[in-house]
């Protein structure tokens, strides 16, 4: 039997002193056929462990429903094969720039609380997903090395009845390998967001010094750990795309390590935020202002970039991580791309005449009824209402639109509101006008005291001062295209399904571009790759290779805004 154990203020394993070189890869970002590559990239990086969190609402997306729950044990029996040690951080909440940071939108009671109801359900959630992690513990002759309770909750809450609670169902359900917290290196989020007897580690992106300190002033038996080093960063819609000085960033992980202190690269590897994942962030210290969707390339400016490809920051973080290594691997040979191509689209089909066969029957409700109301986590929602009459025409403004709008009257366009931006300029007919509004979710809130936000048409429909009352509501999902029946030719308007082929020799990556184009969502063979907006800063969406097929492969996209005429293939990506 294997021990990992803290002793005299250090990590043992079996015994011996032990130093935790990690790197965060979240298996659902990358496709399964290439989780070994980037496993492999990690030890060629130095690296001895892997992390990752578990996205509870991706597990569990409607009460009682679970999906895909193996795909976290078959990803740490692929890390064993690398010869990787692993971290796991279940959650409930994980933040991680996911949708509702990882909270199911169906959630019920007091989120991140001692709530008996909201406790129910986690309890149902962690009786599904531990046991496939306690029996790979390094106790039990696997590769898990420590487990986490929660995550960050000192950026969030004081409620330690609730941490206890998870702490102790954790070692209820077989967990015997170190617990931990993570949160940020200051006084309130690590009174807050520790508990006695469970390891507390820190999160940051610079200053090492300052905040081992902060660590050791609050916990000086505890080995230091930097669970998070932010060694990249996020990119949102509409926003300059962020990268980090590599020398800077190897400069940071040298003092972490010359510290005495075990490290967890955020990220490592990236990967990308599959269909409709991506999450958002709201601006301000207390993370309540204007609300920012997550792009949907997860890329982070890592070491290992979005197709897994070694970068600068990768060969000097190498460099760094070489002196705690007796050899290094060799790095895995580069995934190949695609040539550069231009395709024309062959078929296409109005969204109002894919109704039949894309959206649900028809709700009727004195108010527009949300998504979640709905049974739709992400996708299009298309509202109908009628101005009683006779009136004369006044302006409509549609009030919290969760989270982009497009208007029409009498069948005609009329405008698009946006989330934060939600006047409907100029008149509209008066009485007896059809009023039809096609709202698009984006990502949830997932970080901050607004996590769990609803969407759709939440405020309704303001005609001059008087609310409208009496709407038809049709959920458009967005994840099963396959049944679209595509016309010759191509339209011209929006919003339109548009179908592409692809013909390939031998399945590579690909990085694609829709220029011209407005915004909008792209299925490659069936699978829904994600959203792509040109406001940017992402242009180029990752396809990877295991998506494609030797011979026809079939693209899809949805263009809401705007119809160009080419999609392109490109040989390198373009994140901003």
């Amino acid at each position: 039997m294997r021990v990992f154990s803290v002793d005299d203020g250090s990590f043992q394993l079996d015994g011996t002193p032990f130093r935790v070189l990690s790197g965060a890869l979240h298996y659902f970002r990358v496709h399964r056929d290439q989780w070994g590559h980037r496993l492999a990239m990690l030890r060629a990086m130095g690296l001895n462990t892997v992390e990752t969190y578990v996205p509870w609402n991706l597990h569990e997306p409607w009460p009682g429903d679970f999906r895909g729950v193996e795909e976290l044990g078959a990803f740490l029996d692929a890390a064993a094969a690398e010869g990787l040690l692993a971290i796991v951080r279940p959650g409930p909440y994980i933040c991680a720039e996911w949708d509702n940071g990882g909270l199911p939108v169906w959630l019920t009671g007091h989120l991140r609380t001692s709530d008996p109801k909201y406790l129910a359900h986690v309890d149902r959630y962690l009786d599904r997903i531990m046991p496939q992690v306690a029996e790979r513990q390094v106790t039990r002759g696997g590769n898990v090395i420590m487990v986490q309770v929660e995550n960050e909750y000192g950026s969030y809450g004081s409620d330690h009845a609730y941490l206890r609670h998870l702490a102790d169902g954790l070692v209820r359900r077989g967990v015997e390998v170190p617990l931990f917290t993570s949160d940020g290196p200051a006084d309130h989020y690590l009174t807050g967001g520790t508990i006695d007897g469970v390891l507390a580690t820190v999160n940051f992106g610079s200053e090492p010094e300052q905040a081992f300190a902060t660590l050791r002033a609050h916990r000086p038996d505890d080995p230091l750990f930097c669970m998070e080093f932010w060694c990249g960063w996020f990119d949102h819609w509409g926003h300059e795309h962020v990268i980090r000085d590599p020398r800077d960033a190897a400069d940071t992980l040298e003092r972490i390590l010359a510290a005495g202190a075990s490290v967890n690269l955020y990220m490592a590897h990236g990967g990308s935020n599959p269909g409709t994942r991506a999450g958002a962030n709201r601006d301000g210290a207390q993370a309540d202002g204007g609300w920012r969707p997550t792009v949907t390339s997860y890329d982070y400016d890592a070491p290992i970039d979005e197709r897994g490809a070694p970068t600068e920051k990768f060969w000097r973080f190498r460099e760094v991580l070489a002196a705690y290594n007796e050899e290094l691997p060799e790095v895995p040979a580069v995934p190949a791309v695609l040539p550069p191509a231009t395709l024309h689209p062959e078929g296409s089909v109005l969204l109002r005449q894919a109704l039949d066969v894309l959206a649900r029957p028809e709700v009727v409700a004195p108010v527009p009824p949300t998504f979640e109301e709905l049974g739709l986590e992400h996708g299009l929602v298309l509202y109908r209402t009628t101005v009683p009459g006779p009136r004369e025409p006044y302006p409509l403004t549609l009030r919290e639109v969760r989270d982009r709008a497009h208007v029409f009257v009498d069948g005609r366009p009329a405008g698009v509101v946006e989330r934060d931006a939600e006047v409907l300029p100029g008149p509209v007919a008066g009485g007896f006008a059809v009023v039809e509004v096609l709202v698009e979710s984006m990502g949830r809130t997932n970080y901050g005291p607004l996590l769990g936000e609803r969407k759709g048409l939440l405020g309704g429909i303001l005609h001059h001062q008087q609310y409208l009352h009496g709407y038809g509501a049709r959920a458009i999902p967005l994840e099963d295209v396959s049944a679209l029946a595509f016309g010759q030719g191509t339209v011209d308007e929006a919003p339109a399904f548009f179908r592409t082929v692809l013909e390939v020799t031998e399945p590579a990556d690909a990085f694609l571009m829709l220029p011209g184009w407005g915004k909008g969502y792209v299925w490659v063979n069936r699978v829904l790759l994600g959203r792509y907006w040109d406001r940017g800063p992402q242009r180029t969406l990752y396809v990877p290779a295991p998506l494609l097929r030797a011979g026809r492969n079939e693209i899809v996209h949805l263009e809401l805004d705007r119809v160009g005429s080419v999609l392109e293939l490109r040989a390198e990506p373009d994140l901003g």
